[in-house]
């Protein structure tokens, strides 16, 4: 991969500021043709308000933007578009009701145009597909597909607009091993023709083998360019936090009594295909068992089931060898602590403030109401202690918690479900889009709580996540659980293959 001729983007001085918060900050930068730029920095350091700016969903209050050597129209996304710059989001914007060649076409014939060229879409798409390596059937309906086949349609959709620079958003975060090295292969063929990348992700790993250059923000202002031959994955962590970033090690551990089991348990779906299919499952105290798969496997309907949001339609959960009721309160009161997935939509109220969500889970305890009134004493100082204790960093515990970064988000929520040492912990996705920063202090915390006896099931799609944390791990493919085996007996690519459907017992 090796960047060639002048610049095809150069941003100037671009500032944002939102109310008191600097989110971006005299940023400058250029990016040339056929070269990978990774932007690196910790939740809240300004890397997407920086490409939204780019891609015209905010206007900047500061800078300019130049692109193939013409000024960019601000807060215009059309004409970033127009000018050849596509973005793939982390969370993708498909409509699964339609096919894939529908989706590709989708805002690129006018509405007066009074037939659809379909035939010679069709056979640039094919064309395309095949220079890049992007297969995927065009006549497959979008909710058939896998998470990777989706992702390929992201970028054959930015690829049929015209795209010459494209931005890709923490690409990987839902990709089997497989699936990534497929990508990789991909953008390799995409630089090779001189298309230009803006690589978001918070895997070092995979940003030191797939970039030219690294731009890392910190605060909202660019605190270093490296070449990637000239850095490393520690300096670089370093540079994104502003000091040595070590994540803790997981110490070796004798489990003790059985916490959790579940015997051919199953959860009915909307359709023929149940959510949870006879699962089987035990979990001890002091140990971390791990539920890997690719999302939308039956993942959520665990968790769910767990948390007392639904219940088993056939087969039996039990809790210290007890019934577990589908009432999440009453898993509160049992000890069930909770880390849902996410932490913005179910986790949290956005608008509500920092310290009711703190006690959000438990605010008609005797600790935090008496004869029906809330004892905001009392629930402000228990707030002051967890932000203390859990190094969230805000301005005050009277903001709205949708002003905090992802990782103070989440920290918070990690506090809360950890608060009264829970004797069973589900955490789902707990360092989803976490910088490595957050990733060391919620990992800590969670081995943590492994070593003082709780019993924790991990779910999660973050493979580096998943053998660093866990004893055991099973894989979830369409609704069914393997057998929860010793972290040493799987490699990276044994689990892979069966996150993609291999049987487990010969994964």
């Amino acid at each position: 991969m090796t960047a060639t001729g002048a610049p095809v983007l150069r941003l100037r001085g671009i500032g944002k500021r939102f109310g008191p918060v600097i989110a971006n900050a005299d940023i400058s930068l250029e990016l040339a043709r056929g070269e990978v730029l990774a932007l690196l920095g910790e939740n809240g350091a300004g890397k997407s308000t920086l490409v939204s700016i780019l891609f015209g969903h905010y206007r900047a209050d500061s800078g300019s933007i130049e692109a193939f050597g013409q000024p960019l129209p601000p807060g215009d996304p059309a004409a970033a578009l127009a000018a050849g710059i596509g973005m793939v989001h982390q969370h993708f914007t498909l409509a699964d009701n339609l096919t894939v060649l529908e989706n590709i076409l989708i805002g690129t014939e006018p509405l007066w145009q009074p037939f659809s060229r379909r035939r010679a879409a069709l056979a640039r798409i094919h064309d395309t597909a095949a220079r890049f390596g992007l297969a995927v059937d065009p006549a497959a309906r979008v909710a058939r597909l896998s998470v990777g086949e989706k992702q390929r349609v992201e970028i054959l959709k930015a690829l049929y607009r015209g795209a010459r620079v494209l931005i890709l958003d923490e690409p990987t975060a839902v990709l089997t091993p497989q699936e990534s090295s497929a990508l990789f292969a991909t953008l390799k063929e995409l630089v090779a023709e001189g298309l230009s990348i803006i690589f978001i992700s918070h895997k070092l790993d995979e940003v030191l083998a797939v970039s030219d250059r690294v731009a890392v923000l910190r605060g909202g202002r660019l605190v270093a360019e490296r070449a990637v031959a000239e850095t490393s994955k520690a300096e670089l962590a370093t540079l994104m936090v502003g000091r040595e970033v070590k994540l803790p090690q997981r110490a070796l551990s004798v489990p003790g009594p059985l916490r959790l089991r579940l015997r051919g348990v199953r959860v009915d779906g909307h359709g023929a295909q149940p959510r949870l299919d006879g699962v089987d499952l035990e979990v001890h105290g002091g140990e971390i068992v791990a539920i890997a798969g690719v999302s939308g496997n039956g993942q959520a309907a665990l968790a769910e089931l767990l948390c007392g949001l639904c219940a088993a339609s056939a087969g039996r959960v039990e809790l210290d060898g007890r019934p577990l009721p589908a009432d999440p309160a009453a898993l509160l009161a049992l000890g069930v602590g909770r880390i849902p997935e996410d932490r913005t939509g179910i986790g949290t109220i956005g608008d509500l403030p920092v310290w009711q969500n703190a006690i959000l889970e438990r605010w008609r305890s005797p600790r935090f109401s008496r004869w029906g009134l809330l004892r905001r004493g009392a629930a402000r100082a228990f707030t002051q202690q967890l932000v203390a204790a859990g190094d969230v960093r805000l301005g005050s515990i009277e903001q709205p918690a949708r002003g905090l970064s992802g990782g103070n988000l989440q920290k918070l929520v990690l506090g809360r479900a950890l608060d009264g040492e829970p004797g069973l912990i589900i955490a789902q996705q707990p360092s989803w889009g976490l910088d490595i920063g957050a990733v060391a202090a919620v990992h800590e915390r969670l081995l943590a709580a492994r070593a003082r006896g709780a019993a924790l099931l991990l779910i999660s799609e973050d493979l580096d996540e998943v053998f660093a944390l866990a004893d055991r791990i099973a894989v979830m493919s369409h609704g069914q659980l393997g057998p929860a085996r010793p972290g040493a007996e799987w490699t990276l690519a044994s689990l892979g293959l069966a996150m993609a459907g291999a049987r487990h017992d010969a994964a």
